[in-house]
C-alpha cells in the first residue's frame, strides 16, 4: 500500500539520526531522575495531609479492682487517640514503637511524637482531687508525665512541636478534666449524702457534674463522626541514592510520560516544515493519494515513535526506579495507545499549521508548556491544584492521561475501570478532534 510506503518513507526520516532517537527516549528519564532523587517524601502530599499528630501507643488498658460499670473499658490512650482525631479533622498517625518514633524525630521527619507508656490508662483511671490520687494538673495544663506519658521534640522544629504540645493539651484536658470532675461528685456524695450532691447540681444546672466525659459535663451532643484519618506510620520505601521504590516515582513516570508524549509535537513540526522547504509534500499532489492517505502516511510512523516512548518509559521506571505497574499492567495499554493518539493528533495539526521551523518552535513549544501546566504535569498530581484548575485542566488531554495513570499506579485499592474508560474515550476523542483539524488546515503546496 502506498500508505505504508509513505510511512516507512516518514520512520527512516525520523530513525536516522539514532543520537537524536535516544536524546528523546533518556531526556524525560534524566528529568524524572533528578525530580526523583531530589524531592522528599513528602512530595504528593496535600499540606492537609501532612498536618498530623503522631502517637506511639503503648497503653494495654487497666482494670480498676470492683470497678463501676461507668470506668471506661477502652484503654484511655484509644479515648484520647479518639479525640484527636476528631479534634478540626487532624490526622493522627500510630507510630508503632518508641524506638521508630525516636528515629524519625532524629532524622527531623516529625516535628514531636507524643508516647502513652504501659501505665496511662492506670494513671488516668486514679486521677483525682483528692489525697492519694494522681494530680495531673498545674499551670500549663496536664502534666503528662504524671500520667505516663510524655512528648518527644525535634529542637529544630520548636514551633511546630509546641503547635501539636498544645494541640494535646487541649484532648488531654478535655479527656482527663471531666472524668476527675465526675468522680469527685461521686465522692461528694458517698461522704456528704444525696442532697448535698442534689444541690450543687441544681447551683450548676448548665453543667452535669456526673458526666465523666466532655460532652457529658457540657450537655453537649457526642461526635458521631470518628473524625480524621487515623494511620499506621509506614517507614517510606525507597532505598539506595535513587529512592528506588519510592511512592513518588508512582507520580513523577506517569507524569513526565504524559508531557513528553507531547514534546513530539516539535519533532513532527520540524519534520512536516522540512518536506514542505524540500517540496516533497507538493510532490505529493502527483502520486495517486488521497489527503486523508498522506495525513495517515505522517501520522503512523510518529505514533508508532510516542508509543515505543510511552511504553520505553514505563518500562524503565519498572527497572530503574523499581514502580509499581498496579494490580492490572495489561491496562496501561490503552492508556499509552490513547494518550498517543492524542498527542500525534495534535502534532499533526501543528505541523499542518506551521510553514516555518520559528513558527514550530513557538507554537509547539507555547502549547506543550501551557498545557502541561494547566493539566498538573509539571506539579506531577493534579491533586496538589486548586479545585477551580482541577476542572480547567479536564480541557487538555494530558489531565485525562494523569487521571487514568493515577487510578492504575497511585490508586491504593481496585483501580476504577470506569474512570479509565472514559479517559481513554476523551482521549480517543481529542486525537481524532485534532486528527480532523489537521485534515481540513493541511495544505500540500509550499505557499506560506
Amino acid at each position: 500500500m502506498l500508505i505504508w510506503t509513505l510511512a516507512k518513507k516518514d520512520m527512516r526520516l525520523l530513525v536516522r539520526d539514532p543520537r537524536a532517537v535516544m536524546v528523546l527516549l533518556a531526556m524525560p528519564l534524566i528529568f524524572i531522575l533528578v525530580l526523583g532523587v531530589s524531592l522528599g517524601d513528602g512530595f504528593g502530599q496535600k499540606p492537609d495531609d501532612r498536618l498530623r499528630i503522631s502517637i506511639v501507643d503503648l497503653d494495654p488498658g487497666y482494670s480498676e479492682p470492683g470497678a463501676k460499670p461507668d470506668v471506661p473499658t477502652t484503654p484511655w490512650a484509644k479515648i484520647v487517640e479518639r479525640d484527636l482525631a476528631q479534634t478540626a479533622g487532624i490526622r493522627v498517625e500510630v507510630i508503632p514503637t518508641q524506638e521508630e518514633a525516636e528515629q524519625l524525630i532524629k532524622a527531623g521527619k516529625r516535628a514531636a511524637v507524643l508516647v502513652f507508656g504501659p501505665k496511662f490508662s492506670e494513671r488516668v483511671t486514679n486521677s483525682s482531687f483528692l489525697p492519694g490520687g494522681v494530680n495531673p494538673l498545674f499551670r500549663d495544663g496536664v502534666k503528662i508525665e504524671e500520667l505516663d506519658a510524655h512528648l518527644l521534640r525535634d529542637p529544630t522544629q520548636m514551633t511546630a512541636a509546641s503547635i501539636i504540645e498544645q494541640v494535646g493539651q487541649v484532648t488531654m484536658l478535655r479527656v482527663v478534666l471531666p472524668w476527675m470532675i465526675g468522680r469527685a461528685f461521686e465522692k461528694i456524695g458517698d461522704r456528704l449524702g444525696g442532697f448535698v450532691k442534689n444541690a450543687l447540681q441544681q447551683m450548676f444546672p448548665t453543667y452535669n457534674l456526673r458526666g465523666k466525659t466532655w460532652a457529658a459535663l457540657t450537655r453537649s451532643e457526642p461526635r458521631a463522626d470518628q473524625g480524621a484519618e487515623v494511620s499506621i506510620y509506614e517507614a517510606p520505601s525507597g532505598n539506595g541514592l535513587l529512592n528506588r521504590g519510592a511512592m513518588r516515582y508512582q507520580i513523577l513516570v506517569p507524569s513526565y510520560t504524559v508531557m513528553f508524549a507531547y514534546f513530539l509535537v516539535l519533532t513532527v513540526g520540524w519534520l512536516f516544515v522540512a518536506e514542505r522547504r524540500q517540496g516533497t509534500l507538493k510532490r505529493l499532489r502527483a502520486a495517486p493519494l488521497s489527503r486523508s492517505e498522506i495525513l495517515l502516511g505522517k501520522l503512523l510512523p510518529c505514533f508508532f515513535l510516542s508509543l515505543a516512548q510511552g511504553l520505553f518509559l514505563l518500562g524503565a521506571g519498572k527497572l530503574v526506579f523499581a514502580m509499581s505497574w498496579g494490580p492490572q499492567p495489561w491496562l496501561l495499554l490503552p492508556v499509552v495507545f490513547t494518550t498517543s493518539l492524542s498527542a500525534m493528533g495534535m502534532a499533526l495539526l501543528v505541523a499542518s499549521v506551521a510553514r516555518s521551523e520559528a513558527q514550530v518552535a513557538i507554537y509547539g513549544t507555547l502549547l506543550v508548556l501551557v498545557l502541561a501546566g494547566i493539566s498538573g504535569c509539571l506539579m506531577g498530581d493534579r491533586d496538589l491544584m486548586p479545585e477551580n484548575m482541577q476542572q480547567l485542566s479536564l480541557f487538555t488531554p494530558h489531565a485525562w492521561a494523569l487521571g487514568a495513570y493515577k487510578q492504575l499506579l497511585a490508586n491504593p485499592g481496585t483501580p476504577n475501570l470506569l474512570l479509565i474508560g472514559q479517559a481513554c474515550t476523551v482521549l480517543t476523542g481529542f486525537g481524532v478532534g485534532f486528527i480532523v483539524l489537521a485534515w481540513w488546515s493541511l495544505r500540500l503546496d509550499s505557499e506560506t
